[in-house]
């Protein structure tokens, strides 16, 4: 067995923990000549951070799953191999912090694992997708790779899909798990993978902390995988799914469609543009546009997949930069409204025109409050809410987005429930709401017969969403959907120009209907293995030194949903997370959470005012009160990092 001795200066320089991975990996025989070469390389460089980065910990499930580094800092000449299209090294990096062949096949083993604890006897089926991104298609052939070798089937898509489809297919195809392979709108060197339950939705406990202890029993314990592997009988298969499967999908999606006859009315009254940002939009979007025969455009730099995401700074929807290109080519071209849609296609960012003709970013705050008030007023206005059935009627949202969904479901009478950040919860509550039915045949009726059932003996989601752009309409999917979410933000643009209104202008309807709500997002980035030290730092910080007030507003309360205890509005116990609520006497609020799946730690800032007076004064007023507050935050931070 190979071994590697340290030099003293590596000693020095590397954490412990750096040190224990690298000589596990080094030594361990399914290691490859090629890791070890790089590791090597890396070692006689003295590339002592770049090593840190890499080893300092095990790649770690997050709130979405988990995401990483594919592609080093320090690519190393093992790792960059022969040239390959777009500038690609030939292999991702080796370390237990990257996602690469070695924690792909650890991961999904260990889900194959979990899944042969959970479903003794059955023969057992996973759905697997990918996005455009680097590794993408080859991380989905090792996944099936590593179920196959535990006899489980994998079930593929012959090219690329998004995560809402993967996510639809789980259940469509009776499949008992899913995984996609994608690092949603993360930078061009990041990729990951997320795991689905049999329902469609993300792993949540105790299933994500089960397949961790699987994933980290086998890392530390490699023989431990070769006894389960040595109990299979019978290899899995690899299929390739057909093209029903998509069928299947888009007619979902159409279902969510509540006036077609206004899309028709206005059909040469509105055009649109839209970007897939060379993601996985392009397979569904454009179809979804055309059944319904919306007037858009494509732009056409980017409407194609691409892992280097070579027009952007960035794939996500939630910056302005990434939608420049599409703004432009509506200013062109007198488009009304530009959506985009980010790589794996569960997130949408939208432009639309202001009163003044002038193309301005909607927030996804903005963009789901307008989704949300259209689905209530339409189904309450259709009679499909009433005042028999309407509490049974809901809105799902996380705590970290706009309170205005809140007033929204107080207005038209129907519920609202918040949930813990990341979509997985909101699944989590559709599928509650799923197995209070206690019908098995649910999933195999239409939208309108599962609506119905869903109002006479559980509840109905009516809209779903989160503040970092991520929708959905119906129980159809588990997680968010971007493809559903152009769908449903272009009928809003037709029903308001129906009405004689721009989205601006119904926009403006609701805030002085509901009151003005606005928001703030803040994030500060720490990288690498000290950045992780300093966001626990800081968290840390904030929850034993709380901020006595900001901006001349005494902080009234603070809520800690890593100690405290807490309900949903459906008596439900909320899991514990590290995030801090601190409430301000005038009714703001400021809440810190890091992120699970980035380098990132993130304020959300939020406010509110009387709408009846002068809208564009208070709108700037209250913008200066989050800049101002935003300000104050960072100077706090300063302190608490020194």
């Amino acid at each position: 067995m190979p071994t590697l001795t340290f030099s003293d200066e590596a000693k020095t320089k590397l954490l412990p923990a750096t040190q224990r991975n690298i000589e596990r990996v080094y030594g361990d025989p399914a290691t490859t000549a090629r890791d070890r070469a790089s590791l090597d390389e890396l070692l006689s460089e003295k590339a002592w951070t770049e090593l840190d980065d890499r080893f300092f910990r095990d790649i770690a499930f997050g709130t979405g799953g988990m995401r990483g580094r594919t592609i080093g800092k320090v690519v190393t000449k093992a790792e960059a191999g022969r040239p390959q299209p777009l500038d690609r090294p030939e292999f991702p990096g080796t370390g237990t912090n990257m996602l690469n062949f070695e924690n792909v096949h650890r991961a999904v083993s260990a889900l194959g694992a979990y899944l042969l604890e959970g479903y003794p006897g059955e023969r057992l089926s996973v759905v697997i997708a990918h996005d455009t991104r680097f590794f993408s298609r080859e991380f989905s052939l090792k996944a099936a790779e590593a179920l196959n070798a535990l006899g489980i089937d994998a079930l593929l898509f012959a090219e690329d899909r998004s995560t809402p489809q993967l996510s639809f297919s789980v259940r469509h195809c009776k499949a008992h798990a899913g995984i996609m392979i994608t690092a949603s709108h993360n930078p061009p060197h990041d990729n990951g993978m997320k795991f689905y339950s049999r329902d469609g939705g993300q792993v949540v406990e105790p299933h994500a902390s089960g397949i961790t202890k699987k994933f980290q029993e086998f890392a530390a314990n490699p023989p431990a995988l070769n006894a389960v592997l040595g109990a299979i009988r019978q290899k899995g298969k690899i299929m390739t799914l057909d093209a029903s499967v998509d069928a299947a999908y888009q007619t979902a999606v159409a279902d969510l469609v509540l006036e077609p006859e206004a899309i028709s009315a206005t059909r040469e009254k509105i055009k649109f543009v839209y970007t897939p940002l060379h993601g996985t939009g392009t397979r569904a979007t454009p179809a979804l546009l055309d059944r319904f025969g919306f007037r858009y455009t494509m732009v056409e730099a980017q409407s194609r997949g691409d892992g280097r995401f070579p027009t952007v700074k960035s794939p996500n929807p939630e910056n302005a930069e990434a939608l420049e290109l599409a703004i432009r080519q509506a200013e062109a071209e007198n488009a009304d409204v530009v959506m985009a849609t980010d790589p794996d296609a569960d997130r949408m960012g939208v432009a639309v025109r202001d009163a003044s003709g002038k193309m301005v970013l909607l927030t996804g705050n903005m963009i789901g409050s307008i989704m949300a008030y259209y689905r209530c007023s339409r189904l309450t206005a259709q009679g499909v809410l009433t005042e028999a059935n309407r509490k049974r009627g809901v809105v799902i949202k996380t705590f970290v987005t706009t309170d205005l969904q809140k007033r929204i479901a107080e207005k038209f009478g129907v519920g609202c429930i918040d949930t813990l950040t990341g979509f997985k919860y909101i699944g989590e509550k559709m599928y509650d709401y799923e197995k209070a039915l206690n019908d098995p045949g649910y999933g195999e009726k239409s939208a309108k017969e599962r609506r119905a059932e869903a109002l006479a003996r559980s509840r109905f989601l009516i809209f779903g969403g989160e503040e970092s752009y991520g929708y959905t309409g119906g129980d159809y999917v588990r997680d968010k959907d971007a493809n559903a979410a152009v769908l449903m933000f272009a009928e809003v643009a037709a029903w308001a120009k129906s009405q004689g209104r721009t989205l601006a202008e119904y926009l403006d309807a609701i805030y002085r209907e509901a009151g003005f709500y606005t928001e703030r997002l803040g994030t500060l980035t720490f990288e690498g293995a000290q950045g992780a030290q300093q966001i626990a730092k800081l968290l840390a910080s904030f929850r034993a030194q709380p901020p006595a007030a900001y901006q001349g507003q005494a902080v009234t309360r603070v809520e800690d949903f890593g100690l405290q205890d807490f309900e949903d509005a459906d008596g439900k116990k909320i899991p514990k997370e590290t995030m801090l609520l601190f409430h301000l006497a005038d009714g703001s609020r400021m809440a810190v959470r890091g992120s699970g799946t980035e380098p990132k730690i993130k304020f959300y800032f939020f406010t509110r005012a009387d709408a009846s007076g002068d809208l564009e004064a208070i709108k700037k007023q209250r913008k200066a009160f989050l800049e101002a507050w935003w300000t104050d935050v960072q100077e706090d931070v300063k302190k608490r990092v020194s």
